[in-house]
């Protein structure tokens, strides 16, 4: 995010980066070469990061931001077929292990989180900006569920996420479609929250965190879990359901094409098997 660097760099992993902003901080997803795909190191960075703010009671409130032009492209699907060497991934592993204590995380961190999204958020990215408690974003940035483009299902929780946002038919529209969501119409339908022109959007997040940052923090912590209690009770299962859906997508031959047609940079060509 534009302007990141101003702020004092408090933590530095491999893929992730958190800075400082007095009581509040910015993590930032530091793989912008790969527009911030997750591979199995970014994960570990990740759930590194979201441990170390959730635990420092003088971090009031966070943000989640991308370096370059994405917030998180989702999965890096190179990564992830180079993992399995040939066979077949692990995606079961890879939600339960790597992509859920990162939601649950999210949810359950006792501060207000701000997903600043400045470029694309997709698949599993998405779910991770969805799961925070607000959502701006650039003028310029988009959302997509494009877990159909590949053969696969949503998981990362936006199966539950998307339609208590959106509804059920806006829900199936981004499901089964896998099409791009601009910011504005993002914003019309209910799926985030603000939307700025991308010169101001630094400096608006910025506001926004340093007006968190020295909020009532106990209350947003009492929100968060009324709100949970509400809708997110159900996280954990809906994790679980989800996951065991994906293990059964990742075995068919569409989610093979979809991966040789990704590697190929083609249109996959689905035989619905």
């Amino acid at each position: 995010m534009t302007g990141v660097s101003d702020d004092e760099l408090y933590r530095q992993y491999e893929t992730v980066n958190i800075y400082r902003r007095g009581p509040g901080a910015k993590i930032e997803f530091n793989r912008p070469d790969r527009l911030n795909a997750w591979n199995s190191q970014f994960s570990t960075d990740l759930i590194a990061a979201i441990t170390e703010v959730t635990g420092n009671a003088d971090i009031r409130a966070v943000v989640l931001t991308g370096a370059g032009r994405a917030f998180s492209s989702g999965a890096d699907l190179k990564a992830a077929a180079e993992e399995a060497g040939g066979g077949q991934v692990d995606v079961y592993r890879m939600l339960t292990e790597r992509y859920h204590p990162l939601i649950t995380g999210v949810r359950r961190m006792p501060k207000p989180v701000v997903a600043a999204v400045n470029g694309p958020a997709a698949g599993i990215g998405l779910s991770l900006a969805l799961a925070c408690d607000l959502v701006v974003a650039a003028e310029s940035a988009f959302f997509q569920l494009a877990f159909v483009n590949i053969g696969l299902v949503p998981d990362g929780g936006s199966s539950l996420l998307v339609p208590s946002r959106v509804g059920f038919t806006r829900a199936a529209e981004l499901a089964l479609l896998g099409e791009r969501l601009g910011a504005r119409t993002a914003l019309d339908w209910g799926l985030i929250n603000r939307v700025w022109p991308d010169s101001d959007f630094a400096a608006e997040t910025d506001t926004l965190l340093d007006r968190l940052a020295a909020g009532a923090t106990r209350s947003y912590a009492g929100t968060k879990r009324q709100l949970n209690q509400w809708l997110y009770t159900q996280m954990d299962a809906q994790l679980e359901f989800e996951a065991g859906i994906q293990r059964e997508m990742a075995a068919t031959g569409d989610f093979a094409e979809g991966l040789a047609a990704f590697a190929s940079k083609r249109p996959p060509r689905f035989s619905g098997a």
